[in-house]
């Protein structure tokens, strides 16, 4: 497969793994999440299963959206290597990430370009170098994605402009709770942590000075609807976790049903203990786990084996493994009640409350920054009454519905630009109302004039 203006999929897969090789990461599985990234970047542009199925031997429609599934998670957040690589302050965390921006890029190759593609790329390059500690990253004016035969590609890419350091210390546990009480709202979430650390560190004192002391699990249910920043919280527990001295590596796996359930009984429980294994010294973080329990008693037969391995693996890897498992708070209430092992592990339950209105604004202007973009103040004007007009049920994504906004907002960005032949950088950065919406701008693409630092608004 070839590309015009621009990396292809096939080179910037090899460039992964190179620095992959570089950091001892295995090559089976670099190669696995890059190839799932770029699915779930490109899975919307069409003709993109067969670009994609051409650089994966023996792969066809049904591989790519599968791979597309296991990836949406790393359209806003790092992938599980990236994530290994940080907590281990590897060197080579900042070149993964700058790779993953490029393979992010090369992700707009796959089919002919769309908008939504454009905007998934940005925003999922801006997570990756953001996690990795790398300089934010400019917009360019060489092409994003290969021209279709009768529309014009979009003219804007990412290119990472970072430098290669070398590793760094780890953090300080409270380096880490005061990255936690950055993040927009939470409050209850934050009480609860910090209160969680205290009573750890307590007990791991005592444990020290020869004093008696209750075992406490650390184990944890957080529960809340998506987008509430549950992965996130998670990967900071990680850390902390590892910044006392209760793990020994201190990384993030989030998985979900479909990778701890295989499609024979017997072969659930041997692939659930691999999963739990690459989380040892670390973090297993099980999204919808309830999804293992649902249904009638005894009905499921696959997800009570992984459940009941679950229980095994907790007890066997006690002293250096810590299982988050999340959900919706009702259904999460009879996962942990449908299990006796379950019930005596999971003691800490951990509630996120949905984001207000103005919370969301401030999420989608600090994405918007980390993509080297600027919401104008009417720009977030029209985002508030998008959300004054927008349902707040299950289906709600909050976090995830400023980032999918965002994410729409840089195609049509990139369309509106289309004809411009030479973009000033405001107008390269500058995200306007018109591109918040489906509508079609009546005048021309000009940046907004600057207000006075008085009215502009806080985000």
């Amino acid at each position: 497969m070839t590309s015009v203006g621009g990396t292809s999929l096939q080179d910037a897969l090899s460039a992964l793994l190179s620095v992959a090789a570089r950091a001892g990461v295995p090559e089976e599985a670099a190669r696995a999440e890059g190839l799932s990234l770029a699915a779930a970047l490109a899975e919307s542009a069409p003709g993109a299963p067969a670009d994609w199925a051409a650089v994966t031997p023996g792969s066809g429609t049904q591989e790519f959206f599968d791979a597309a599934v296991r990836g949406r998670r790393w359209r806003g957040a790092p992938t599980a290597v990236l994530t290994d690589l940080i907590a281990q302050g590897s060197a080579e965390k900042v070149p993964y990430a700058e790779a993953l921006a490029e393979l992010a890029s090369a992700a707009c190759n796959l089919g002919e370009p769309t908008m939504r593609v454009v905007g998934n790329a940005s925003v999922a390059a801006a997570a990756q170098l953001q996690a990795a500690g790398a300089r934010q990253f400019q917009v360019g004016t060489s092409p994003l994605a290969k021209p279709a035969a009768s529309t014009p590609a979009p003219a804007v890419q990412v290119e990472a402009k970072v430098e290669t350091a070398p590793a760094e210390p780890e953090r300080t546990v409270e380096e880490l709770l005061a990255e936690l009480d950055e993040l927009t709202g939470l409050a209850s979430v934050k009480r609860e942590v910090h209160r969680q650390v205290a009573v750890l560190r307590v007990e791991k004192l005592r444990v020290e000075a020869g004093l008696k002391s209750p075992t406490i699990t650390r184990h944890l249910v957080f529960v809340g609807n998506p987008g509430t920043g549950k992965t996130t919280v998670a990967r900071l527990v990680s850390g902390i976790y590892k910044a006392l001295g209760l793990l020994s590596k201190g990384q993030l796996v989030e998985v979900d049903r479909s990778e701890l359930v295989a499609g024979y009984l017997g072969q659930t429980a041997t692939k659930t203990a691999e999963v739990v294994a690459s989380a040892a010294g670390g973090v297993l973080f099980i999204d919808e786990a309830y999804s293992l329990t649902a249904g009638e008693l005894g009905a499921d037969q696959y997800g009570r084996e992984a459940v009941d391995t679950l229980v095994k693996e907790m007890e066997d890897r006690r002293d250096d493994l810590v299982v988050i498992v999340a959900g919706y708070p009702e259904p999460m209430e009879d996962f942990i009640a449908a299990n006796p092992g379950l019930a005596s592990r999971f003691r800490t339950t951990i509630a996120f409350e949905d984001y207000t209105d103005e919370e969301l604004t401030g999420i989608l202007t600090r994405l918007a920054a980390a993509a080297d973009y600027e919401l104008t103040p009417n720009a977030l004007d029209q985002f508030k009454v998008i959300l004054a007009s927008t349902p707040r049920n299950r289906s709600f994504g909050n976090g995830r519905f400023a980032r999918n906004t965002l994410e729409a907002a840089i195609g049509r960005h990139a369309w509106r630009l289309r004809d411009v032949t030479a973009p000033t950088t405001e107008q390269l950065r500058q995200i306007l109302p018109e591109d918040l919406t489906d509508e079609e701008p009546t005048e021309p693409a000009e940046p907004e004039q600057p207000v006075e630092p008085e009215q502009e608004e806080q985000a």
